[in-house]
This record gives C-alpha cells, sequence and structure tokens, in this order.
C-alpha cells in the first residue's frame, strides 16, 4: 500500500481522536449539541480514514456513508446497529 494513503488515513484517524477530545469536552460543559456535532465528525473522519486505505473518498457524507455500508455492513465486516 502506497505510504502516502497510510499517512492520509493517519491523518484523518488523528482528527476523528481530535474532534472526539472536542465532544467530551463540549459535553463536560454542558455544550450538547457542539458535543453531538463533534461526535458525528469523529465518526465521519474515522470512517474517511478506513475508507482512504480502499483509496475510496466522496465529496458528500452520504457518498461516504453509503460505501461504507455496502462495503463493510453488508459484508459483515461491521454490524448493521454500527451504520
Amino acid at each position: 500500500m502506497e505510504s502516502s494513503i497510510v499517512e492520509l488515513s493517519k491523518y484523518r484517524y488523528q482528527t476523528a481522536i481530535e474532534n472526539l477530545e472536542t465532544a467530551r469536552l463540549n459535553y463536560r460543559e454542558g455544550m450538547f449539541k457542539q458535543a453531538v456535532n463533534r461526535s458525528y465528525y469523529s465518526i465521519f473522519h474515522a470512517i474517511r480514514a478506513l475508507t482512504a486505505l480502499d483509496g475510496f473518498d466522496s465529496g458528500k457524507h452520504s457518498g461516504i456513508i453509503s460505501y461504507f455500508n455496502k462495503t463493510y455492513v453488508k459484508e459483515g465486516i461491521f454490524d448493521k446497529s454500527t451504520s
């Protein structure tokens, strides 16, 4: 696998981790809407980190979600409840 793809995946995963920490901080401060928003983006960037390893990306959130469902949920790699 190309090292640039792996580096992109790592970068996106780090972004997911940072968003998750921000969500936790927002939650502790009672900023619940922001906590939900950062949680969503944490999951989104984690999925993009995974799909980068497949060489897939999309300009739309729906494209990423659709690819994840088709490639990982439908194939049984992730449980349907994950989707």
